[in-house]
């Protein structure tokens, strides 16, 4: 049950703070001193992909295959590599690290906290302290604004620490569900379950037709408050489309080799880049980024990265026909679309 809003004061700087709801992201204040323009960073030309041996490629499929208790590794062995084809795939990453301030009246169980509202002047949002983790971690924090804390009645249970229980409809017992209310069985034969009452006690109460109130957990008096809501860090990701076949979701979990590596306050795109694809996304993103967050959050720090994933299309011959499969990231992962040599299996 939402508290009413009567319940809950007025606070300088936190008008339009709701119940459960929260007033919105706040707005941050404008920085102390002007900050710097971003300096464009050197971009490195060495831009290799790294190629596999064939007897890499042979020992991973061997390896996959022989994970799979319905596969013959007949393919993996005996198969005829007959072309290795390496593509470049590079992944662009963009975190821009933020930290984004929201504010809801909150209410907890009271168990004897000083109700401090009023006895100072709330601090405002984005003057209350906060120490954060380090750099380019998701965070979330929730803490209790200093002097906006007040106890109060608890609106569910009416300030009793007790509800009526759902099981029994307050009455404490429930039909027997052996003689199903006759008090007995079987004809004549009395019902022990319930001492030919034909009703038992509810299970849920103990027979006592109530439970504790859920929201003030039976203290029957409440703790307000402002809660503040504090948050870190934003990631979004790119890349490149490559032909070799493999999706692209394949790619959203392993590693690469890492190319280019970016740091600063607010960064300038990536220019220069071969495929002009991914400084055009680099481009987007960083505007995007910058336009976005620095509307409702601070922005701290940015980063941005290029991986090189590599990508190896195999195809073999087995049995006079023709299949690929994929290895794929800096730990040789195997993708294969179709093994040619499968049994169905029971578990017994």
């Amino acid at each position: 049950m939402v508290p009413p809003a009567s319940m809950f004061g007025n606070v300088p700087g936190y008008e339009g703070t709701l119940a459960g709801g929260g007033g919105g992201y706040l707005h941050p204040p404008m920085p102390l001193h002007p900050t710097q323009d971003p300096e464009p960073a050197p971009v490195p030309q060495d831009w290799s992909i790294p190629s596999i041996t064939e007897d890499v490629a042979r020992e991973r499929f061997i390896m996959y295959a022989s994970g799979y208790c319905c596969y013959n590794n007949a393919p993996a062995k005996d198969g005829v590599i007959t072309n290795m084809q390496a593509f470049n795939t590079y992944r662009y990453r963009l975190e821009t690290f933020t930290e984004s301030r929201s504010t809801e009246w909150a209410t907890k169980p009271y168990e004897g906290e000083p109700a401090d509202f009023y006895t100072q002047t709330a601090p405002r949002p984005w003057e209350i302290p906060v120490t954060g983790p380090s750099l380019f971690q998701n965070h979330e924090e929730n803490i209790k604004v200093p002097y906006t804390s007040s106890n109060k009645p608890c609106h569910t249970c009416s300030a009793s620490g007790k509800m009526p229980c759902h099981e029994c409809n307050g009455s404490g017992t429930k039909v027997c569900w052996v003689c199903n209310g006759s008090g007995r069985r079987g004809g004549d034969s009395p019902c022990i379950q319930c001492n030919q009452r034909g009703r038992e006690n509810c299970s849920k109460c103990h027979g006592n037709g109530t439970k504790e109130c859920e929201t003030c957990k039976g203290k029957q008096q409440l703790l307000t408050y402002i809660n503040l809501k504090v948050e870190k860090d934003n990631v979004e990701d790119y890349v490149v489309e490559q032909k070799s076949g493999l999706e692209v979701d394949n790619l959203s979990d392993v590693t690469g080799k890492t190319l280019f590596k970016n740091a600063q306050y607010m960064l300038y795109p990536v220019y220069g880049f071969p495929d002009p694809s991914l400084s055009q996304a680099s481009d987007r993103l960083v505007r995007e980024h910058q336009a976005k967050y620095s509307q409702n959050s601070r922005i701290l720090q940015q980063q941005q990265t290029i991986e090189l994933i590599p990508i190896t299309k195999v195809t073999y011959k087995w049995k006079g026909g023709t299949h690929v499969y994929y290895i794929y990231g800096n730990k040789h992962q195997v993708k294969v679309p179709d093994y040619p040599a499968t049994c169905c299996c029971s578990i017994m």
